[in-house]
């Protein structure tokens, strides 16, 4: 029954799960402080090692682009917000790493003392580990809604150039009712949505412009400029 709890976690479409916590930042209230915004919330082992902390010092040098992408993180970890506080003032004061240095984590980080959140959002996976948050990623909507997951192992860090591009990538799939190809980038070719209904299937018959180009009768693109996206991005 212990296993079955820990495993237990929120999927796509699902609204992500609400709860109060103490953070570097002072208290919130999630995601609910949040409304309007996207979000990524993501879990580490733990404080003070060495693969978790080469993340943050990532997540904290690429706060800028997030937040321009109306974007909010918060991470958390199952240890105590001293620890939290502790390691912070850290790789601030101490690291320097791929030529970062005097990296300020200015986003809430969850002390999750209790393991309640990790519990809750399915982190703790005990194939992994008992006592330490696996690298999970959970996006959520500015209407609550988790849009995409992603898990890494203990041992592996984050792909941040990815964690970006996804984020782009649902906004965008939003913001114009496409679909995206393998390795999408902005500026790249974007995908049709199929013809499930009248208007669409008029627009793949007549495609009076000629900027749609079909591979078969399931699979078209159309071009979508990189100013175009980018003039959307945020929402």
């Amino acid at each position: 029954m212990e296993n079955e709890t820990m495993n237990t976690m929120p999927r796509i479409g699902d609204k992500a799960p609400a709860f109060q916590a103490v953070t570097t930042q002072g208290n919130i209230s999630f995601p609910e402080d949040f409304a309007g915004k996207w979000i990524i919330l993501f879990s580490h082992p733990a404080d003070f090692t060495p693969v978790c902390t080469s993340e943050f010092m990532t997540f904290g040098k690429m706060a800028d682009e997030f937040e321009r992408l109306n974007c909010q993180l918060v991470g958390l970890s199952i240890d105590g917000l001293y620890s939290h506080i502790a390691w912070l003032r850290t790789i601030r004061e101490k690291i320097e790493y791929r030529g970062m240095k005097n990296i300020e984590i200015n986003f809430p980080l969850i002390e999750d003392v209790s393991m309640n959140v990790a519990r809750t959002y399915g982190m703790l996976q005990p194939g992994e580990s008992q006592t330490q948050a696996v690298r999970a990623v959970f996006f959520i909507d500015p209407q609550g809604v988790i849009r995409t997951i992603i898990y890494y192992p203990l041992a592996l860090g984050r792909n941040f150039d990815e964690i970006k591009r996804v984020l782009i990538g649902l906004q965008t799939a939003d913001n114009f009712g496409v679909a995206l190809p393998a390795d999408w980038r902005p500026g790249d070719e974007v995908i049709v949505p199929t013809a499930g209904s009248c208007g669409v299937a008029k627009e793949r018959m007549e495609n009076r412009d000629g900027e749609m180009h079909c591979y078969d009768w399931f699979f078209c693109t159309r071009p979508l400029a990189k100013e175009e996206v980018e003039s959307k991005l945020g929402r």
